[in-house]
């Protein structure tokens, strides 16, 4: 059994799946997979796949596990009230072969919001653990264990970085749920307080780590399809998530709409209320320097907000934006799959992304061609047009 605990999964679901719970209970939304590898046949695996799913949906929360949720502060009583009530189901969920006969696979995710939200990174691990253990039967963890040694070593012993932190976001696309914990292991020993945490809250519980995180993409996503209006759907999204936190978990995810877009809607309300923005698309030092000056035309001092770092990171890239931007700004720096899947085999590059909300199509514009998926063009066109994005992005 891959998946062991309801909590195996990132924080900000859970963070997001309150702000579902008090405001949007009744909405519909639809997921879709993707494997973004060229040439990987995942089709051999489906029953694998399946079974480990159903197995998934056995799972209930433990009196221990509600507990540790209850004492985070940003955390109300009725969701964890709610959360003892909870159970995945099965029913919400699809697997196929793709209809091209080409070895990919279809996953789709289809239901209440409210009780579909947990499924994609659990399932995301799911696919991965199976692919590996089954092209990597007697896989040798000498390499990987090498060369996170040498990552801590890098970040641990470089003059001048003692205070650079980094954070583990690699749960979806890890090589196997006890790698996993062996690298969180080794990074909280290795590092000590250079380990900022993880969004894996299980293993926060486990190992003593701080567990991080706030919302997604799919939360911003899925306001096209209940706000107010279109074009105000990225301010109706960040007004919700102010109104659920009053202050807490304040960090903005800037890339739905694109650069241009997020600060034109990020105005001196936003730039003072929430704590600072999180890159994932695009050149993340141009965005650094843009958010810089974002700030400081609000007349907000940059010194006091936190610019969050967490695009496709390997310590190197960490230690250089660190260097840029050091002094200038807070920072924060999450790494995923470089931590949690870099033991020799090339990783999957596997997403599962919201396509719909309430029978509507949804979509992100990000500043990363190739990240973006949506299954109706004509939206895709209509919304550029609404933002202002011009085609030549995503």
């Amino acid at each position: 059994m891959i998946i062991e605990s309801l909590l195996d999964t990132d924080l900000y679901k859970f963070s997001m799946m309150q702000v579902v719970l008090h405001h949007y209970p009744a909405a519909q939304v639809e997921y879709r997979f993707k494997c973004r590898n060229p040439g990987i046949d995942l089709v051999p695996y489906i029953d694998e796949i399946r079974g480990e799913l159903d197995a998934l949906c056995q799972l209930r929360f433990s009196v221990e596990e509600l507990d540790y949720l209850r004492a985070m502060r940003f955390i109300k009583s009725d969701f964890v009230d709610f959360l003892g009530l909870f159970q995945l189901n099965a029913k919400y969920v699809t697997i196929a072969p793709a209809e091209a006969g080409n070895g990919e696979i279809e996953i789709r995710i289809k239901g209440p919001w409210l009780h579909t939200i947990l499924f994609e990174v659990p399932l995301l691990a799911i696919v991965n653990e199976v692919y590996f253990r089954n092209t990597q039967p007697d896989h040798d963890f000498a390499e990987g264990r090498r060369r996170l040694q040498a990552k801590i070593a890098l970040l641990r012993d470089t003059p001048g970085y003692e205070h650079c932190r980094i954070a583990d976001y690699g749960t979806r696309r890890r090589f196997s749920r006890l790698w996993h914990e062996e690298v969180l292991a080794a990074l909280r020993d290795g590092l000590g307080t250079q380990l900022a945490g993880t969004s894996n809250v299980w293993y926060a519980q486990k190992l003593g780590l701080t567990p991080l995180g706030t919302l997604a993409h799919e939360y911003l996503q899925a306001h096209q399809a209940l706000g107010p209006r279109l074009r105000d759907s990225q301010v109706a999204a960040l007004e919700a998530w102010a109104k659920e936190y009053r202050g807490d978990l304040g960090i903005a995810l800037s890339d739905v709409y694109g650069l241009d877009a997020f600060l034109r809607d990020f105005d001196m309300y936003f730039c003072k209320l929430f704590d600072g923005a999180r890159h994932d698309s695009g050149d993340p030092f141009d965005w650094g320097e843009r958010m810089l000056a974002h700030y400081r035309a609000n007349r907000v001092d940059p010194r006091s907000k936190v610019l969050v770092f967490s695009d496709g990171l390997d310590i190197p890239k960490v230690m250089q934006l660190y260097e840029h931007f050091r002094g200038r700004c807070l920072l924060a720096f999450g790494v995923g799959t470089n931590l949690s899947n870099d033991t020799g085999p090339v990783p999957l590059n596997i997403v599962i992304k919201m396509v719909r909300c309430n029978g509507q199509p949804v979509a992100k514009l990000s500043d990363s061609p190739g990240k973006n998926m949506c299954e109706d063009e004509a939206y895709v066109t209509y919304l550029r047009q609404v933002f202002g994005i011009p085609a030549t992005q995503g």
